[in-house]
């Protein structure tokens, strides 16, 4: 696992993870906040592999971070894309597995860690973080099979606005209320979308000719949401 650790908390803190934080009492919060650390991670830093054994939860506190699986041909397929606050890489820590994908730093991050142990004891004598976990799983694995389905059956120009409309979901617009607040290579577009690069690109390239978009390097506008939304509905 790279990245440079740090102890000294710094904004965000641990305390900014509500999912967390908030479902804890006084005494396990205090816990908690004598026993994790801060990592910090720049754009590009590897935070885990697939293959690594997890020994904590890892919660995103700040930052942008890009879940992959490497395919055939070592081809990247982006199953995830993930925003603060939230857990990242937890699957693999409660099943006692090894990591099956790797997690990439698209956006400087702040990772606090919580030892698997003190996760475990918090989780013994709190039911309601137990339930958060088990919510957060079923919310993900339906997400997941939703996007089996849909990135498998729809055409490209589907699949396409649909990653769109995801990533406006999870990172929302910047001030102008268009502009998506990540910036994704056209590469990591297309294999969000699970289609080639050459094919991401003029699938863009359509949606800017029929005024659907605005694009400038990574940088996206969605100028008609209600059209994207239609595309992806109709696949």
């Amino acid at each position: 696992m790279s990245g440079k650790k740090n102890n000294t908390l710094v904004e965000p803190t641990i305390k900014d993870i509500p999912k967390l934080y908030n479902i804890l009492s006084d005494e396990e919060k205090a816990y908690l906040i004598d026993n994790h650390s801060t990592v910090f991670y720049k754009k590009g830093d590897i935070i885990y592999q697939e293959g690594e054994k997890p020994t904590a939860l890892l919660c995103l506190g700040k930052g942008k971070v890009k879940i992959y699986k490497e395919g055939v041909s070592r081809r990247e397929q982006i199953v995830r894309m993930a925003s603060a606050p939230d857990f990242i890489g937890y699957r693999a820590l409660f099943a006692e597995e090894m990591h099956i994908a790797s997690s990439e730093v698209i956006e400087p991050c702040t990772i606090f860690q919580v030892p698997k142990k003190v996760i475990y004891n918090l989780m013994k004598t709190n039911p309601s973080l137990s339930m958060a976990f088990i919510k957060s799983f079923a919310s993900e694995l339906g997400f997941a099979r939703y996007r089996t389905v849909t990135l498998t059956q729809k055409h490209i120009r589907g699949r396409l606005a649909e990653s769109l409309c995801v990533l406006k979901d999870i990172y929302g617009f910047e001030e102008d209320e268009q502009t998506l607040a990540v910036y994704l290579s056209r590469e990591d577009l297309a294999n969000f979308s699970n289609m080639t690069t050459s094919n991401a690109i003029r699938t863009l390239s359509s949606f800017v000719n029929e005024k659907v978009l605005a694009v400038n390097g990574r940088v996206i506008k969605i100028l008609d949401p209600d059209i994207l939304q239609r595309i992806s509905r109709l696949g």
